[in-house]
């Protein structure tokens, strides 16, 4: 698959449901990705932050890939996050997602000790090489504390295997300024998405090429909805539906998205595993918040 295509529409983020050892549930993982398989979407991002990637051991991430490939491998295509504190062990992530059956890599500059533009720039050249895998980078300031400058992105984005990047909402909310400075100075191949998920509809609607989506995971039908309207630049509908999603991007605002997808996943009956602890599991008042925001998504 071309990395233009593979970095393309909605990619749907499921939590990766684990015991409290850090054990993946296969069961219970296998169920999300077929309930995002039939649902249509362009790929499916695995081991992203809402997959809880920092939190499982390098043998439980290649486990989640090889479950990932077992039950949709060929029908949906799988971005496979890579991220570690080493370079090292992010290549070898690398090459277990490949040799696993990924077809694309997702990497964010994990670190404890704040990293140099040019620290950055080495270990995306070093883990993109480590495999033939499109790679895209996950610029992700609220949880890396890095931020990525512009003129970094497109630096990467003239290294080898270097396919996309997935942006935050910008501060300023002018999407279609920053998605033309971007494509300005990179290649028409190389893809521009977004997380956030209360920009997607904004960040489609101006041209972003796909939704990486937290909610995706769990709700992939009135996801796509959303990531077809705005990519058709239907923008009375798009409006329509994320009018829907509004009490549970507050929700999302409010604790986190990580926290409300645990919640998420306990309401629909579809796992009952705990955020990875020190993460705390929200009280029953603000689950019956979460309960009654996705019934308001129900019949889209």
């Amino acid at each position: 698959m071309a990395p233009a295509v593979l970095f393309e529409g909605l990619s749907a983020f499921p939590p990766t449901p684990a015991d409290v050892d850090g054990k993946i549930s296969e069961e219970a993982l296998s169920r999300l990705l077929e309930r995002i398989r039939v649902a249509r979407v362009d790929s499916i991002g695995l081991l992203g932050s809402t997959g809880a990637y920092a939190f499982l051991s390098r043998g439980e991430r290649r486990r989640a890939v090889e479950i990932a490939v077992e039950c949709v491998g060929g029908r949906v295509p799988l971005i496979v996050g890579v991220g570690a504190l080493r370079t090292d062990e992010a290549q070898a992530l690398a090459r277990d997602a490949k040799e696993a059956g990924a077809d694309g890599l997702l990497l964010a500059p994990v670190s404890y000790t704040p990293l140099t533009e040019e620290e950055a720039y080495q270990h995306f050249v070093a883990v993109a090489g480590a495999s033939d895998l499109p790679l895209c980078i996950y610029n992700n300031p609220g949880t890396t504390r890095f931020v990525f400058s512009e003129e970094l992105i497109v630096r990467l984005s003239q290294v080898p295997n270097i396919a996309a990047v997935k942006m935050p909402l910008p501060a300023d909310g002018d999407f279609g300024g920053e998605i033309a400075r971007l494509r300005a100075n990179t290649s028409a191949a190389f893809a521009i998405g977004y997380s956030g998920d209360w920009g997607a509809a904004d960040a489609l609607l101006s041209g972003a090429d796909a939704w990486f989506s937290v909610v995706g995971g769990l709700l992939p039908v009135p996801a796509s909805k959303l990531a077809r309207a705005a990519k058709a630049g239907d923008r009375a509908e798009a409006h329509r539906i994320d009018m829907a999603f509004q009490p549970l991007w507050a929700l999302f605002k409010e604790f986190g998205s990580f926290r409300v997808m645990y919640a998420i996943g306990s309401v629909l009956n579809l796992f009952q595993a705990l955020p990875p602890r020190p993460i705390l599991p929200l009280g029953p008042g603000d689950r019956a918040r979460v309960d009654e925001a996705v019934q308001k998504l129900v019949d889209l």
